[in-house]
């Protein structure tokens, strides 16, 4: 009985060890058969790591071919992050040993060193573990000789010769131009950490520019040590940009905004940013585009703070800058005027008010100046006959109770010239300016008047001078009551260039470039061609026509003609006293716009040769005076550069004869 039990207890051990050897024999099976081909390529896989080589990026080069932006060599020191981590203190010592010999702090570069992550902020190293991280790349030959010298001490540090950007015009064209970061993420397309540009051409053609990074395959193993190189294939080099930049016109167009601000603080004027355009009249080509204040792109090359970043001026004034453009609208409120059926030859009363809804508009400093013809009215820049014709035609249109499809000329008139809208420049920012119009106004009111209303009520007690929080309170129970009405104040505003009206620097050139053109209206390109690394043009880029302004050549003439009288004989005759007009005939209108709380914009906008223009040049100065104190000036040596002119005498500027100032 003793054996019986003795046997079964056998036969029960016995059925489960051979269950569990046929359950291991089949998962055995299972894994070497049906998924081994699996395991066996992601094993494989495991052990490939994939690093990005970064190509060398194109130039930037001007119309001469003289370079914006090139290239050059420079000693760069990077860790290997698999290295020092597997180091016994994971590297400490080897960064410090580096940093002393460096000269920096340890601190510097073990956050460089470091790789990016949640909760670690830059700088840090974005890429991957397996590319090396440079942790700086401004180090003298000599050093980088010594680290490379001593390779006992700084395992895995290695140096290495890398291309850098250099920009040879210093800060001129900075922010026409862009500059480079790293990408937030692991950029698209296998470039891995390679610095993309953030902005100006660097970013608008980052495709061009940026080249075809190459791919080195390394070999790893469990522990995440190299130990191979299984393949590599070469990057490809960016391509050159060609633009219609001529350094020698930005230089110059960067010094005269530069001197012209410098003159206007010591006047007293704030004069705190600018900016000034150069286009070619007859192409839509940017020639210079500058805008203040600046800054130098060699701060690129250094480890910037978030703080340091943040406080850097990068955006372009030129193209993002808005302001009310003062009298140099007169050419759209002109244009506006004739095709209504003014006649240019008749005469005009130039009083020194002229009522309009029961308020006394003003010419400047309250001037009468008799009666004129537009030609003259453009001259001396007369108001009191630009805000009759914006009444009248706020009349014709119904006045506050408009008709179902009120005509607004002048409004149609400015859209015609490209105004309201981008000019579809290639920079990748762009402001859109504003043609403020009966539907504008009604859809601002209706978005803002729960606060305007609150306004009415409350008042502005955060605002320490007392009289201007009671202006502001006033306006805004007005804006409360029927801020969505289009007042003939509005239209009259709306005729000099003032009230709600806002242009960018490069939209007036483009507008000035149509006058002067006969009416073809551009988007502006910087940009002419894509040239490879061999030098062949590969592709070329040509402004395109993105409209014509429907205005007769024989009223653009008249308009043209009345411009050139202005700086001998108007506006901006103090500024342009003794300029050579017999060699190169400038023709311009001065802008000086009101904007409350602040001081006066300054404008001046050109073209020349009056006869046949071949450039616009435009300057602005934001809280900079009259137009005639401080634009012009500007713009004049800038003619006298472009055309290599003597130089005119340091004294020159001021408002000229008959100054109608608006």
């Amino acid at each position: 009985m003793r054996n019986q039990v003795h046997r079964g207890r056998l036969a029960v051990l016995f059925a489960i060890v051979t269950s569990l050897m046929l359950t291991l024999l089949g998962r055995m099976w299972y894994l070497q058969i049906t998924t081994g081909p699996e395991y066996a390529r992601a094993a494989t896989e495991n052990r490939v790591r994939t690093v990005a080589l970064p190509p060398v990026r194109g130039r930037i080069l001007d119309v001469h071919g003289r370079p914006l932006v090139t290239n050059r060599t420079r000693p760069q020191v990077s860790v290997d992050y698999m290295t020092l981590i597997h180091q016994p203190d994971r590297g400490r010592a080897v960064l410090a040993r580096l940093a002393k010999a460096l000269g920096r702090p340890y601190e510097e570069i073990a956050n460089r060193a470091r790789l990016c992550g949640q909760g670690v902020s830059r700088p840090c190293w974005p890429g991957s573990p397996y590319e090396p991280i440079i942790v700086a790349d401004d180090v003298d030959a000599r050093t980088a000789l010594s680290i490379a010298e001593r390779q006992d001490e700084f395992p895995g540090v290695g140096t290495a010769l890398r291309p850098v950007r250099v920009y040879p015009l210093g800060t001129a064209a900075a922010h026409l131009l862009g500059y480079l970061r790293p990408a937030s993420a692991p950029a698209a397309g296998g470039r891995g950490t390679e610095l993309v540009g953030r902005d100006g051409l660097e970013a608008q053609y980052d495709d061009v520019l940026a080249g075809r990074p190459g791919v080195r395959e390394i070999a790893v193993n469990s522990a995440g040590k190299v130990t191979g190189v299984l393949g590599e294939q070469d990057p490809e080099p960016g391509h050159d940009l060609l633009t219609s930049i001529d350094s020698r016109i930005q230089k110059i167009t960067e010094h005269a905004l530069a001197t012209t601000i410098a003159k206007a603080r010591k006047r007293g004027e704030p004069a705190d940013a600018g900016a000034a355009v150069v286009l070619e009249a007859r192409t839509g080509r940017v020639t210079a585009l500058a805008s203040h204040p600046g800054y130098d792109p060699a701060v690129w090359g250094r480890d910037l703070s978030q703080q340091d970043f943040e406080s850097l001026p990068l955006a372009s004034n030129a193209v993002l800058g808005q302001w009310a453009p003062g009298s140099t609208w007169k050419i759209i409120s002109t244009a506006a005027a004739v095709r209504s059926g003014r006649r240019p030859g008749a005469s005009y009363d130039c009083p020194g008010s002229y009522q309009v809804g029961g308020r006394s508009f003003r010419n400047f400093e309250g001037a009468a100046l008799g009666r004129m013809d537009l030609h003259r009215a453009l001259v001396v820049s007369c108001d009191t006959i630009f805000y009759r014709f914006a009444d009248q035609m706020w009349r014709r249109d119904g006045g506050l109770e408009p008709v179902r499809r009120p005509k607004d000329p002048m409004q149609a008139m400015a859209r015609e010239f490209g105004f309201g809208d981008r000019t579809g420049v290639d920079l990748p920012n762009e402001a859109a300016g504003r043609v403020p119009d009966r539907d504008w106004k009604k859809a601002t009111w209706e978005r803002t008047r729960e606060a305007t209303c609150r306004r009415a009520k409350t008042g502005y007690p955060e605002e320490s001078d007392r009289k201007r929080a009671a202006y502001l309170k006033t306006l805004a129970a007005e804006n409360c009551r029927s801020g969505g009405v289009w007042w003939a104040g509005d239209a009259a505003n709306f005729a000099i260039g003032q009230g709600d009206v806002l242009v960018t620097p490069l939209q007036l050139a483009r507008g000035y470039a149509a006058l002067a053109n006969g009416g073809k209206l551009f988007s502006p390109r910087i940009a002419k061609a894509v040239v490879g690394p061999d030098g062949k043009v590969l592709r070329k880029i040509k402004p395109p026509v993105v409209g014509k302004v429907a205005v007769s050549g024989k009223t653009l003439r008249y308009i043209r003609d009345a411009l050139a009288d202005v700086p001998r004989e108007g506006t901006a005759a103090g500024a342009f006293a003794g300029f050579p007009f017999d060699r190169l005939a400038v023709a311009g209108k001065t802008g000086t716009a009101e904007a409350y709380g602040r001081q006066d914009t300054s404008w001046f906008a050109s073209f020349a040769p009056a006869e046949r223009p071949e450039y616009v040049v435009v300057v602005v100065v934001s809280q900079g005076g009259t137009g005639g104190s401080t634009a012009a000036p500007a713009a004049r040596e800038i003619w006298e550069g472009i055309y290599r002119l003597p130089a005119g005498s340091s004294a020159r500027g001021g408002s000229g004869g008959g100054d109608g100032g608006r």
